[in-house]
């Protein structure tokens, strides 16, 4: 099984603080254990699988989808506006 990240999730993590990317393994690493540990989206959104995670006292939004045998990380963040930009992210891949 291998991971692969969106070009908008490796931007998200450069900024994040050692200890944080710690926690982020973590949790990446629960859901390679368990692909279908987040729960899936309907509508727009079908297909993309939102893992919630508490990261140093924040809670984040991380969202991939299972491909084949691989996951993709999609992305991170933060509950305001995370949907409205998972669409957007999502709409602008689809469309290139």
């Amino acid at each position: 099984m291998k991971v692969y990240l969106s070009s908008s999730f490796g931007k998200k993590i450069k900024k994040f603080k050692p200890q944080e990317k710690l926690a982020l393994d973590r949790e990446i690493k629960k859901i390679m254990a368990d692909p279908a540990l987040g729960s899936e989206k309907k509508g727009d959104l079908r297909g993309v699988l939102v893992h919630k995670c508490k990261i140093v006292n924040t809670l984040f939004l991380l969202s991939y989808r299972v491909v084949g045998e691989d996951i993709e990380l999609i992305a991170i963040g933060p509950h305001e506006n995370y949907y409205r930009d998972l669409k957007a992210y999502l709409k602008r891949k689809v469309d290139a």
